[in-house]
């Protein structure tokens, strides 16, 4: 090197002053690059200071949006436990419970959820008949005779207006009944309800248009500090839950230049921890996402429940292994296919048709339905679908996700069942005929010997020289009225066993009463009991099948005869007493026999528990199973006087069980 300096040196002026340009310039050059490289860092950092104070702003109103729909889901929750608790008040008390009992499971309801300061019940009338705590309800008076003017039956309460932070919601118990009303209070939910981390960080309140109804803050909330909303409407109408962070974001001005400053100095440092922390948590979180996808994916697939994605027109997204297999079909054969689907049974097809065109303009929420599926091979299966709104990111529905159960089993073990119930009970029925055989004989012997008399009588009219016409007619209309009775004794004989399927309906009682009681009259006469009918008000028609309803009198009756007949007897009547109670219909078989011991009261409803010599044992069973059917209860109990009163109820019919 030194050795062409000095040979520079010597060729001359011109190649020196050409070294001396040269050498100036390329030191100009490299004072630049700092320059350059401080005015790059400084933009890089100030650039990366405020991409990281967006996104720290975007992180802040994800978590303020997530925890403000987490505690709008706790409240949901929470409130949904009181209405469903209410609901099931109203139920109770549809159904005729007791009303300590009622009382009872209100006080440990109220005693375990605070937030329900007291339930009351209001008659029909609107007046309060019963509250938990004994004290009085202006408020819910109000919104229990608002509700019984309207006239409605809702599923679910209804929710008068928040006053004071306190709010009542009611329910009705049935069409004729009244209505039970909760109070709520809302500042003791806030407390409970919402944890310590959620109030050390933020505001929690409920507001509409009329302001803030109730509020939860540790400190004061700084104006511009960032709150979320959300519409909770409902329960509560027209209101928004809004949560408020209690301090405003940092300045961005101040957090850019402390980060410019500790950029600067410690420029080289940073630069590689920062390029490989970020590659570092690129890499974490690419392992996250994939650990993520193939747990998801693992679970999917090992489900045993068919699930299945389409979008809005029906084409199909996804389908799991368990759906593919529900139907015989690979997935390739089924992803992308639109309607009508090749596993779509051929004479359910305008069905499906007609609900896939309601989920595609209805709205979207979740439906369920029962159908039929046509596999690969050929082979049809029942199938349950559930369908629910398939929700994109961004909140907009892209389409329905279904789950689908193959239910052809359960409906073939419920259709046995249902069969074999049917059998039972026609047995029941046949057997109940074979012990009325000679009674019934008797009650045939009398028309029939009617006929052959009034027969005889005919003949020698016939026989004169000059017959009378008008006692011919008599003897033959007299004929033909016993003949219509003996074929009225056998026609009851034969509905009274004949198999047929249940077919509820509305039923007149009182006109089957008296058929029960027609079939039964030869028996009671025989054992020297008499029958007897108490109709308390007007009966209106129920919800029931003829034969079995028929079934279960003729079985009570019998087995009252029976009992009075074979043991001692505190008196000779058996009345069945009819009574309207709410919404149903109570019947009472009340006998004068010796009573149910205790031994036998626990099993009587049992099968093959008998408390006659020669009893099957069924005839109470089988007449449990059809008053369950109906959806009612058989009970028995003591008669006043002696004997026994067996009783069960029925539901009135919708059309015609109002006054």
């Amino acid at each position: 090197m030194a050795r062409k300096i000095t040979t520079d040196a010597a060729e001359g002026p011109e190649s020196w002053s050409v070294a001396e340009m040269l050498g100036p310039r390329r030191v100009d050059v490299l004072a630049l690059i700092p320059l350059v490289a401080i005015v790059a860092l400084v933009g890089l950092v100030g650039t990366l200071v405020f991409f990281v104070a967006q996104a720290d702003a975007t992180r802040a109103r994800a978590k303020l949006a997530t925890d403000a729909l987490w505690v709008e889901q706790t409240l949901h929750f929470q409130m949904s436990v009181d209405e469903d608790q209410l609901v099931r008040l109203a139920l109770d008390a549809a159904a005729g419970a007791v009303p300590e009992v009622l009382a009872a499971r209100a006080r440990l309801h109220v005693a375990t959820n605070p937030e329900t300061l007291g339930i009351r019940w209001f008659d029909a009338e609107g007046r309060m008949v019963s509250a938990i705590p004994d004290s009085p309800g202006a408020g819910e008076q109000a919104l229990a005779r608002q509700l019984l003017a309207s006239g409605a039956v809702t599923a679910r309460p209804v929710y008068g207006p928040v006053t004071g932070g306190v709010v009542a919601m009611a329910q009705r118990i049935s069409a004729e009944g009244g209505v039970v009303v909760a109070t709520l209070s809302l500042p003791i939910m806030f407390e409970r309800h919402i944890p310590w981390w959620i109030a050390e960080q933020y505001g929690v309140r409920i507001t509409d248009a009329s302001g803030v109804l109730v509020e939860r803050a540790r400190r004061p909330v700084a104006e511009r500090a960032p709150r979320h909303g959300i519409s909770f409407d409902p329960p509560l109408a027209g209101t928004t839950l809004e949560i408020m962070a209690y301090d405003a974001p940092p300045i961005f001005g101040a957090t850019a230049l402390l980060a410019a400053i500790a950029a600067l100095s410690v420029f080289a440092i940073l630069a590689l921890a920062a390029l490989h922390r970020n590659a570092t948590r690129r890499r974490k979180a690419e392992d996250r996402l994939n650990a993520e996808m193939a747990f998801r994916r693992a679970m999917e697939e090992s489900l045993t429940v068919g699930m299945r994605a389409k979008d809005l027109r029906g084409r199909i997204l996804y389908v799991n292994a368990a759906f593919c297999k529900l139907v015989g079909l690979s997935a390739e054969d089924l992803v992308g296919r639109g309607t009508p689907m090749p596993y779509w049974a051929p004479d359910t097809l305008e069905e499906t048709l007609a609900r896939q065109r309601q989920l595609a303009e209805g709205p979207a929420v979740p439906q369920a339905f029962e159908t039929r599926f046509r596999r690969a091979d050929g082979t049809e299966i029942e199938v349950q679908v559930f369908e629910a709104p398939l929700i994109d990111a961004s909140g907009q529905h892209r389409g329905w996700m279904g789950s689908t159960i193959d239910i052809t089993e359960a409906k073939g073990a419920a259709r046995r069942a249902r069969a074999q119930d049917e059998s039972l009970a026609r047995t029941g029925r046949l057997v109940t005929l074979g012990e009325m055989a000679s009674t019934l004989a008797h009650e045939l012997n009398q028309p029939l010997a009617a006929i052959a008399s009034y027969a005889a009588g005919g003949l020698n009219l016939f026989d004169q020289p000059e017959p009378d016409m008008g006692m011919l007619r008599q003897a033959f209309e007299k004929m033909a009225a016993q003949a219509r009775r003996a074929g009225l004794i056998i026609r009851r004989v034969q509905d009274f066993v004949k198999k047929r399927t249940p077919q509820l309906g509305p039923l007149d009682l009182p006109e089957v009463l008296t058929e029960a009681m027609a079939l039964m009259a030869a028996q009671a006469r025989e054992n020297r009991v008499k029958l007897a009918s108490l109709l308390e008000g007007r009966i209106p028609p129920v919800s029931a099948d003829r034969i079995l309803i028929e079934q279960v009198l003729v079985n009570l009756i019998r087995n009252g005869i029976e009992a009075m007949a074979e043991g001692p007897r505190a008196g000779n009547d058996l009345t069945v007493r009819m009574a309207r109670v709410d919404s149903v219909v109570t019947l009472e078989v009340m006998d004068r026999g010796p009573g149910i011991s205790d031994a036998v009261a626990a099993s009587l409803f049992d099968p093959f528990t008998s408390t006659k010599s020669e009893g099957m044992g069924m005839g109470l069973n089988i007449c449990r199973s059809i008053v369950e059917l109906h959806h009612g209860r058989l009970v028995h109990r003591p008669r006043p006087g002696g004997g026994t009163i067996f009783s069960f109820t029925l539901p009135i019919h919708p059309e015609g069980g109002l006054p």
